[in-house]
């Protein structure tokens, strides 16, 4: 089994302060790489950085919310000035403003859109700018979500964001191919301060964090664990030995990695000439209506008690 090695590559994680992004942040390191730690508290950042360098690692912080160009050409050049280069972006940052359509403000959908969707779309700029100036490939991994992949009651904002990041994984990996750029979105689904907040997980988070394992039907059946098992991805995506997957929406956690598949047409009917509402109505039901699709993560298969 060939090992992974990082030595010598320089990576930039946003939101890597807490929770997955440091777990990445930690994976890239322990497996060589040089790593820009991003977080809006300067005391979170720092006490990332800390908790790398001590494990040997090398990191340092940059206190910056994402979202505009500024913020993004400042991480880059950040990994440039300390390390010399950039060969990984991660695009973790986040934010929740969780509300159903008809209480959601347009701060609530700008604010999720400026850090989520925005923000990966500048620092995956201003990172293929230098990767291609550099000419010798990079990898860009970007962080998707279940909600992006199926939609999620009350998460209008988060939804269409991380759906729109798998869109760009697809996009920018046909753009910069040529520049043996790889791009990939990553599902993680993992034990955090957001999952805490879901009633059926807490009990079991609370237990995990009393030193208990996560039960099989966690890890296995619903592929749920905790950030760390999510972190083993990051630095297999940004290796040699991942050169050639690009443009994949790759889910993991708990015991489970899985590939979800793109949108895609699933059944098709024909009219000649053309369809009316009312040809369209006497043909859907048992033509292309009969495979209609299922929304919503689905609710995980708690074992009877």
């Amino acid at each position: 089994m060939p090992s992974i090695d990082l030595t010598g590559k320089a990576a930039v994680v946003t939101g890597s302060g807490r929770g997955l992004g440091l777990a990445y942040a930690h994976a890239l390191a322990a497996h060589g790489a040089s790593v820009v730690v991003n977080d809006v508290d300067e005391a979170v950042a720092e006490a990332a950085v800390k908790s790398i360098t001590e494990a040997g690692g090398t990191a340092v912080a940059e206190v910056v919310p994402v979202g505009t160009t500024e913020a993004a050409e400042r991480l880059v050049n950040r990994a440039v000035e300390e390390f010399g280069r950039l060969d990984i972006l991660v695009t973790n940052a986040g934010i929740l403003r969780d509300k159903v359509l008809w209480k959601m403000t347009d701060e609530d959908f700008d604010a999720v859109i400026t850090t989520h969707l925005k923000g990966t779309f500048t620092c995956a700029r201003a990172a293929a700018v230098r990767m291609r100036e550099q000419g010798e490939g990079g990898s860009l991994i970007l962080v998707g979500s279940p909600a992006g992949q199926r939609g999620n009651f009350g998460q209008t904002n988060y939804a269409a964001a991380k759906a729109g990041i798998a869109a760009f994984a697809r996009t920018w990996s046909m753009e910069l191919g040529r520049a043996n750029i790889t791009v990939n979105a990553i599902v993680p689904v993992a034990a955090t301060a957001m999952t805490e907040t879901i009633p059926a997980f807490a009990p079991y988070i609370e237990a995990m964090k009393n030193g208990e394992p996560l039960p099989d039907f966690l890890r296995k059946g619903e592929g749920f664990g905790t950030p760390e098992d999510c972190a083993a991805l990051v630095p297999f995506l940004a290796s040699e030995a991942a050169r050639g997957i690009t443009g994949q929406a790759i889910g993991i956690g708990g015991d489970k990695v899985a590939l979800w598949s793109h949108p895609q047409e699933i059944a098709a009917a024909y009219a000649d000439g053309g369809w009316t509402p009312d040809t369209l109505a006497h043909v859907w039901p048992t033509s292309v209506g009969a495979e209609l699709q299922s929304v919503g993560i689905p609710a995980p298969k708690f074992p009877e008690a």
